[in-house]
């Protein structure tokens, strides 16, 4: 369990140049600019534009954010509805509870990764003076390639509300249930939609439903101590008597002999993938970069590891204990191994549906935001009557999708295995490189060698994608 600290100070002690007056993460100009053309950020058209983030890089970059409020704005942001399929991720190698100890290293060390990769890319921000994941590429990398970040968020968005589709089909399924309706998923989902969901999404002023998102860590952390109860009652113990008898068979506990041993199993690459779906924040780094006020990069490495800690936290919590409560049988959605009759759970259902509900519009409308950007679309054409034709579209579609997938395991797995090592490990890693490289003579020894750093990293998410890929895939089958 030490991994995390040490990548967390490797982080920070990469970035302490950057605190330097001599050795900032910009450069600035001591020479004409005629004389360095070759550098990428230092022409005619960006040089006003980079005195304005060197003075980000130590501060006063007019941000309004204070730092507890940006931990807990990321908090937020990275602990999801993910985090509810991740027993799951350890019942594909696993059906002891001992199998919940090398998970628990497994969530650290790669949420110490990705909080590494979070910070990278704040401070790309800070070299090339961009204001989003898309921006940095454009500027580092380049603008005829930014297609690629760009389309890699608008799928992983919709991989993100697909996924709460799913869970609300699921969740209000239960819910009926609960109340004594026999409402199946499938109904459960469409009625929800039509009704509740289309009408938000179709709203064009989402202000009013954003302290609604509040709920959602509220709903978490009342789910992390209820299951944390039930584990330690053993409400769920006996598979043969009690709550258990209430749910279908293959949702009952199954506790086995496969162990922390297991680990060692490529089918441990399912729990990693669901991993870098479930840390997935990273488009959204620049935005909280930009809002912390003074944000030093000091600062901004307090800011991102103490949130990151703390979401890791969350995650080894609510995965323990759901994967101890059921062993082999956790559910892609941990909260279906609960019996409907289990009131301690049923409010837990209802906080996560409440939070889902209120937050559905705001995933949705960075979708269809961006996929009008991927079409170029411009601000003034995009009328009421287009933005309500893109809606019903996106949302049919999410739907259907919802209601042909029901394995939000496999969701989580193979998004992740995907563009979410994408987005975290490979993209900040190519980011950064040509970052570096186009600052010439003006990078500092601690940058260069960062870079291979990052690339590993990078190196590291393109393996776990391949195979973890091919592990979903093949668990779908």
């Amino acid at each position: 369990m030490k991994s995390p600290q040490i990548l967390l100070l490797l982080a920070t002690l990469l970035s302490t140049e950057a605190r330097s007056p001599k050795s900032s993460l910009i450069s600035l100009p001591r020479k004409h600019a005629a004389q360095r053309k070759h550098h990428a950020f230092i022409d005619k058209s960006t040089v006003a534009a980079h005195h304005d983030a060197a003075r980000t890089v130590r501060g006063g970059g007019g941000g309004e954010a204070t730092m507890t409020n940006e931990m807990f704005n990321m908090v937020k942001a990275v602990v999801g509805v993910g985090v509810l399929s991740l027993p799951a991720g350890i019942a594909a190698f696993g059906n002891a509870p001992s199998a919940a100890l090398p998970a628990a290293a497994l969530i650290a060390s790669i949420g110490s990764i990705a909080a590494y990769n979070f910070s990278l890319i704040g401070r790309l921000c800070a070299i090339t003076g961009a204001s989003s994941y898309r921006g940095a590429w454009e500027k580092s990398v380049g603008a005829s390639t930014a297609w690629i970040p760009a389309v890699s968020c608008v799928v992983k968005t919709f991989f993100a509300i697909l996924a709460y589709s799913m869970v609300l089909g699921d969740t209000f399924n239960a819910l009926f249930t609960t109340v004594g309706l026999n409402v199946g998923r499938q109904a459960s989902l469409i009625g929800l939609t039509v009704t509740v969901l289309l009408p938000l999404c179709l709203l064009k002023n989402l202000s009013s439903l954003a302290p609604f998102s509040l709920a959602g860590i509220a709903g978490m952390l009342y789910t992390a101590v209820a299951m944390a109860i039930r584990f330690f009652d053993g409400s769920y113990s006996n598979p043969e008597s009690g709550f258990p008898l209430d749910v279908a068979k293959s949702l009952r506990p199954m506790i086995g002999d496969k162990g922390a041993s297991a680990v060692f199993s490529s089918n441990a690459f399912i729990l990693i993938c669901m991993l870098s779906t479930a840390y997935m924040a990273h488009f959204n780094a620049p935005k909280f970069y930009l809002e912390l006020k003074d944000n030093t990069i000091k600062r901004w490495n307090i800011v991102v590891a103490t949130s990151f800690s703390i979401s890791i936290l969350f995650f080894i919590g609510i995965a323990a204990m759901g994967f101890a409560t059921f062993g082999g049988a956790s559910n892609g959605l941990i909260l279906n191994n609960y019996s409907t009759k289990d009131s301690l759970m049923g409010f837990s259902r209802v906080a996560v549906a409440f939070a889902l509900v209120f937050t559905y519009p705001l995933a949705f409308v960075g979708c269809r935001d961006g996929i009008l950007e991927m079409l170029q679309v411009p601000k003034e054409e995009r009328t009421d009557a287009k933005l309500n034709t893109l809606t019903y579209a996106i949302l049919g579609f999410v739907t259907v999708a919802a209601l042909t997938i029901s394995d939000l395991s496999f969701i989580m797995s193979f998004g992740g295995a995907t563009l979410g090592n994408a987005l975290i490990y490979v993209y900040p890693a190519i980011m950064f490189r040509s970052a570096v490289k186009n600052m010439g003579d003006d990078a500092t020894t601690a940058q260069k060698l960062e870079v291979y750093l990052a690339m590993a990293f990078a190196a590291l998410g393109i393996g776990m994608g391949g195979i973890g890929a091919k592990m979903a895939l093949g668990k779908l089958k």
